[in-house]
């Protein structure tokens, strides 16, 4: 079972990865002191299991679950108790340790994750699932900025970037127009171009073979019309 670690304390990560040496179904990929280094990092790799601190610096360990779309299983590894009522309520948290971590309690909680099945979702309420979800987070210059889902006018490809447009700001990621795509939910965006998603919401005009989207003009390919026309409440 491929595993990782995220907790800001060196203490806490060298005594988690001795603890699991001695576990053989366990497998440690990787270990980060911080919650952004691992979420580029599972952008790129998938994961079993999450060993994940609840207080880090700027960022907590449920703001990183609410980051990545469909987390694998998670224990959650924490010196405060009083996060358990609100941790149980994301399907993929399985256990809720509490430090001092003691080799019993931690293969008990292995125990756990082998008897529940991987979650489909992330979150039993309202943020299970993308369409239901509010917002998503980008990473700019290390800092993760949440960006509602309503407030994204585009997402322009250009080459290994994206533009995401919005009602008050513009940002340049480093990313695939299809990442995005998959992260954004489809009852507000569409794709209507090779390099181009739209939020239909946000359509002032609509001209050939184009539509026109505060003031920007976006090109709308001949496969793509006929999504883009069945979006519309037409009379």
């Amino acid at each position: 079972m491929n595993c990782i670690i995220i907790d800001d304390e060196e203490m806490a990560r060298a005594i988690i990865e001795k603890i699991i040496e001695n576990i053989p179904q366990l497998n440690l990929l990787k270990e980060f002191s911080n919650a952004m280094d691992a979420i580029k990092y599972l952008n790129q790799n998938e994961v079993d299991l999450i060993f994940l601190d609840i207080h880090m610096p700027d960022f907590t360990g449920f703001d990183f679950i609410k980051t990545i779309k469909n987390p694998p299983k998670i224990i959650l590894i924490t010196s405060d108790k009083d996060f358990a009522i609100e941790a149980f309520e994301y399907e993929c948290i399985v256990d809720y340790l509490v430090k001092p971590i003691t080799k019993d309690r931690f293969e008990k909680a292995i125990q756990k994750v082998n008897a529940m099945p991987l979650p489909a979702t992330s979150v039993i309420n309202k943020s299970a699932g993308v369409d239901n979800a509010n917002e998503f987070y980008i990473n700019i210059d290390r800092r993760l900025i949440k960006i509602e889902f309503a407030s994204v006018n585009i997402v322009e490809a250009k080459g290994d970037y994206i533009h995401i447009k919005t009602e008050n700001k513009n940002y340049v990621v480093h990313s695939t127009l299809k990442k995005i795509e998959d992260k954004l939910p489809e009852s507000l965006f569409l794709k209507v171009h090779r390099s181009f998603i739209i939020n239909t919401k946000k359509i002032i005009d609509i001209e050939d073979n184009s539509v026109l989207i505060g003031k920007d003009v976006v090109p709308v390919s001949r496969a793509n019309r006929p999504d883009l026309m069945k979006r519309l409440n037409l009379l």
